[in-house]
Parts: structure tokens; sequence; C-alpha cells
């Protein structure tokens, strides 16, 4: 038995999607542990190529239970339009479940989202104005409701009259209109008649689980630089990616957690606001962009690309305590004769730091320390085994292992099942 959480170790759209939808072959459970429909898990199987934005990367496999946790915001209507596509495939959601203690996003927090970013000018952070923020903030001051009202419909009308005494304040100051108790009500009692049956109290459930000896896996949203603590606050998302968090979202013991891999590209990308140190704005940035396809899964917006970040690298695996790493597109690099990495940042009054990512208004001025490996120059998607990869291939996997002072469980050269494949020694490759 093992529970392993799977978390971002960048800026989000890492690929941990395709990560999950690989290790979830073997799990039991597979449970979403925070955000919410604000960002897209890509997964390329058998049943072509499906971008999911909160059900879990493990309904693929019709043996897994697939659990939305406690830690997430849901937007019920997202979620139907979801359940609805994947049976259009042949996806079956007989297995899926919803925590009665997640947070239900309302559409209001929608109309809220987009209205307190426009009223932040030219100072934007960047959301996506899926309304996970105000969502996220409802929850914080217990004014928001929970999946699990829908199944107690007289609480449900208390709770939305209350919640609506604010919102309705809050959209009539920001040059909104007010909402219509009566027809939010009729609207969440829609989907009372759609979504009953999957609501649950995940707490026993999960506890038999463990104590049964399950394989877990848990899996998280977005990366550690978007987290509410620890990331590039304020350009971050409103909930916890990092693995601390896991065990909690998911509701497990906080010493449960068996394994970590945290999941990283080959080179950098970022969706939003905020410093980006790596960042190119040459024709490698736009190469990176274009080989790489490199564009919201949600939102369509392009990702800014760079470098590979050792600095971020580190102190991602510091803070998740992560046990291996899952490097993916690497076949991406496959053309560029010489690729930089950058293993320190040099702060505007002369600081050099190595492990650890300084506060924002730091990193904002902070200059990118540059060291140079050789490409390999040849293409690398028919590789099945860290064997077969170029010699120089292996030894910029294994320079990023070192960097992140930890082993790379996972390589993979292209989006695809089989595109990935384990490693082997950390040690940098002399010969073929």
């Amino acid at each position: 038995m093992t529970v392993t959480a799977v978390v971002g170790a960048q800026w989000g759209d890492e690929g941990k999607g395709r990560i999950v939808d690989y290790l979830a072959k073997r799990a039991n459970y597979v449970i979403r542990f925070q955000g919410g429909d604000n960002a897209g898990h890509t997964v390329i199987n058998d049943f072509g190529k499906t971008v999911l934005h909160l059900v879990p990367c493990g309904i693929f496999y019709e043996n897994v239970h697939n659990i939305i946790g406690t830690g997430c915001v849901v937007n019920p209507q997202s979620l139907l339009e979801e359940i609805a596509h994947l049976k259009s495939i042949g996806v079956s959601c007989d297995r899926l479940w919803i925590s009665s203690r997640a947070q239900m996003l309302m559409p209001y927090h929608r109309t809220l989202d987009e209205l307190e970013e426009q009223a932040r000018g030219a100072d934007t952070i960047g959301t996506t104005m899926r309304g996970v923020g105000p969502a996220y903030s409802d929850k914080a001051t217990r004014s928001g409701l929970r999946i699990g009202d829908l199944l107690q419909p007289d609480w449900l009308e208390a709770r939305l009259d209350n919640a609506l005494k604010t919102i309705n304040r809050k959209l009539t100051i920001l040059g909104g209109q007010p909402v219509d108790g009566r027809e939010v009500y009729e609207l969440l009692m829609e989907f009372r008649l759609q979504l009953a049956p999957r609501i649950v109290d995940t707490a026993p459930i999960l506890r038999m689980a463990l104590e049964a000896g399950n394989d877990i896996l848990l899996e998280g949203q977005l990366g550690v630089m978007r987290d509410l603590d620890w990331g590039i606050y304020p350009y971050v998302t409103s909930s916890h990616p990092t693995a601390a968090f896991a065990p909690s979202g998911a509701g497990l013991p906080a010493g449960s957690l068996d394994e970590v891999h945290g999941v990283c590209k080959a080179y950098s990308t970022c969706v939003g606001d905020g410093p980006f140190p790596v960042e190119l704005h040459d024709e490698i940035g736009k190469l990176m962009q274009d080989v790489g396809k490199e564009f919201g899964a949600t939102t369509g917006r392009p990702r800014r690309c760079g470098w590979f970040d050792g600095v971020a690298i580190r102190y991602a695996a510091w803070l998740n305590g992560m046990t291996g790493l899952a490097i993916t597109k690497l076949d991406v690099l496959d053309s560029i004769e010489t690729l930089k990495i950058c293993t320190g940042y040099r702060l505007a009054d002369g600081t050099v730091l190595t492990d650890t990512v300084p506060d924002t208004s730091l990193l904002m001025d902070a200059q990118p320390l540059w060291e140079e490996m050789p490409g390999w120059v040849t293409p690398t998607t028919g590789c099945r085994s860290w064997a077969a990869l170029p010699v120089e291939a292996r030894n910029y996997v294994s320079r990023i292992s070192e960097l992140a002072g930890v082993p790379v469980a996972y390589v993979s050269v292209g989006p695809e099942r089989d595109n990935m494949f384990g490693r082997g020694s950390p040690a940098l490759v002399t010969e073929q």
C-alpha cells in the first residue's frame, strides 16, 4: 500500500495529468485535493485527447474510485458538462464521487472574479476569471455553500439567502447586477437532481481504504510557485498545491504520505502575471511555445516560456518533501544546440540565492545566473528507455536531478502513455 501525491514543481501546466493517468493503473483511489475548474489536466490515451478540469485523471480506469476532495471548489455546471463529455467518448463515471464538504463555486463567483479583475486596472494578477478566488474567499469568511448542502434543501435556502446579502452588496459596488436568489436556488435544485447520488462523506470511505491497504493517488493542481503562501504572491492561486496540504484536502491523516512525485517540464512555462526570471523573449522561447504547444488548456492563453529554473526546483523539492521527479516534454528541446539552466538568482543588492525563491518584490528584479550544457540535436520521441536517450539528454536530466536533490523517477518524450519511462542512475553519463 502506498499513498502518493503528484504535485506541480513549477508554475503549473507541468503535465501532472499525464503522470497521474500513467500511475493510476495501479491505484485504487485517485483524489483531487485542491483547486477548481481554473486549470486543465490534459490526458492522451486510448480515449483520445481529454482535458479534465475537476474530474481526477484516474477516471479512465474502470476499477479506480475517483474523488473530488474536500479541498476543492466545485462548479456544478462545469462538472456536469465534464461528466457528459466523458460519457460521450465512452468513459464510465460510475465511480466518481464528490466530497460533501467540498465548497460549491456559484455562478456569482465568476461574475465577481471578472469585476474584481477589471477593477484592478493595470495591476491585474492574471486570474482565469473562473470564480475560484471568490469561492475560496467565501469559504474563508464562512459564507460559502458546500456541495453537501444540495442534499438539505431547507438548510441550503437559508445559507444562500445569507450569502446573497453580502454578495449583492459586492456586485453593486463593482458595477454589477444583484443576483435573484430564487433563480439561483432553482438552478441549485437542478444540480441536486443530477449530482446527489455522487455526493458522499469521504472521511469514512478513505479511512477504510487506508486501513485496507489500498493504493491512493493524490492529484494536485497548478504548482508550488502558485501556492497561496509559498508562491509568487499575489500572482498565485487561492489554495495550496503543495504536498503538505494533500492529505488534508483529500481527507487523510497528515502522516499518511509515502511518496511525493514532483512534476516539471524540461524547461519552464508560466501563465499569467508576476515575476518569471527565466523567461525568454527570443526565437528559442518562441520555439518552446510552438513545439511544446504551450497554450493554456483552460483559457487558451499563450504560456510564457524560458530555460529550466534550477533554483525554483530546489525550492519546490524541499517544500514538498519530494521523493521523486517526473520530467515531461524533454523532446521539445531536441533541436536546440546549447541549453541553459538557471542555477542562481542575483538580487538587486548583489546577493546570490541558489536554493530558495525570495519574496515577490525581490524576485521582480532578480537576474538569473546561467549554466550551459550541450544539447543532443536528435529526436527523442522514439526512445522507450533511459538507456535509449542520447548521452547529452541523460546528462541534462541528471543535472536537473542534482539541482533538485531528488532522483528522477520518470521521463517523458511525448504526450502518449508509452512515451514515458523510468530512469536509471542519477550519476552523470560519461559514455554511451
